[in-house]
């Protein structure tokens, strides 16, 4: 399938109206704040408040709509609420009279932005053609405690298994992390174990559309677009985010009952099922996410490469 028929180029300089995008803005608002307040909740901190503290894009970014590219937004108001990154714009409207508005400057933008661009180009196209890993079970979070003492570890929750039955289930199984980010938090001990030693360097050749962690990335490489991503798709990648954290934490070694969070007992063949199971849901999702995010960037002008990668 060839690139324009994958990531089609919408028509440029869609108008909105002030009361349009107000109303767009407004709804983004709201869903945003569910999403806040949820993390705020109590027997939500393990899973939601990650997101906020992981990642760098703070809620009030998060609750900030952007139309992204080739959106005229028109109205004085808009000149004083976009600010960076955004230009003046004259359009003509159904009577033929010019009006005035603002859009996202995109040479402005992409000159500015040009070397993250083509990073996150390159690493989302190569993960979009990665055939998906689906047998690493979450034991990623399992290494990251591996013969860690309760004061070692980065979660003050118990360990359904205790430590040296956690021990035992990373040493009873094959680790095979392709994610930096995750095996950077592997303990010392933990890290010979992983049949791959990735690197940031080598994030683009390893990163692949099974890992729970490259589909929570999403949302990353969504906000450091901004603000070329549309709010829409920002959120949209946030609750990917969400919703691939509480398998996470669920899967992991850590007993979060008391929170609300049944266990996915991956140590078992029913919770590796269940586990792979929720996997691949995800994975699927954040491979049209990628496409979506991939299109924005096309939509930029900047080449995005389909490479054949295994």
């Amino acid at each position: 399938m060839d690139s324009a028929a994958r990531f089609p180029i919408p028509a440029p300089r869609v108008v909105l109206t002030e009361q349009e995008w107000r109303e767009r803005a407004a709804r983004h608002a709201d869903r945003a704040e569910e999403f806040v307040r949820s993390a705020r909740r109590e027997s939500a901190r393990p899973v939601e408040s990650f997101l906020f503290t992981y990642y760098s894009h703070r809620p009030a970014q998060l609750r900030r709509w952007h139309p992204g590219p080739g959106v005229v937004l028109l109205g004085e108001a808009a000149r004083a609420e976009f600010g960076r990154w955004y230009r003046p714009a004259t359009v003509t409207d159904a009577s033929g009279a010019r009006v005035t508005g603002v859009e996202l400057d995109v040479a402005a933008f992409v000159a500015d932005r040009s070397r993250a661009l083509r990073f996150v180009a390159d690493l989302l196209a190569a993960t979009r053609a990665r055939s998906a890993n689906f047998g690493c079970f979450g034991l990623h979070e399992w290494a990251m405690v591996y013969r860690q003492s309760a004061q070692e570890r980065r979660h003050a929750f118990p360990l359904r298994l205790g430590a040296e039955g956690t021990d035992r289930v990373v040493e009873s199984h094959r680790i095979r992390c392709s994610h930096f980010d995750a095996f950077r938090f592997f303990t010392p001990e933990a890290r010979p174990l992983n049949q791959l030693q990735p690197t940031r360097d080598s994030q683009v050749a390893l990163d692949q559309p099974g890992c729970l962690h490259a589909t929570m990335d999403c949302y990353k490489w969504a906000y450091k677009l901004s603000p070329a991503t549309p709010g829409e798709l920002l959120l949209d990648c946030f609750e990917l985010a969400r919703d691939v954290r509480e398998l996470d934490m669920r899967a992991s070694p850590y007993d979060l009952s008391a929170h609300g969070y049944a266990p996915v007992r991956v140590e078992t063949p029913e919770g590796k099922a269940e586990y792979t199971a929720a996997q691949r849901g995800f994975s699927e999702r954040g491979q049209a996410l990628r496409d979506r995010l991939l299109a924005v960037i096309e939509t930029l002008g900047v080449e995005v490469g389909h490479p054949a990668v295994d």
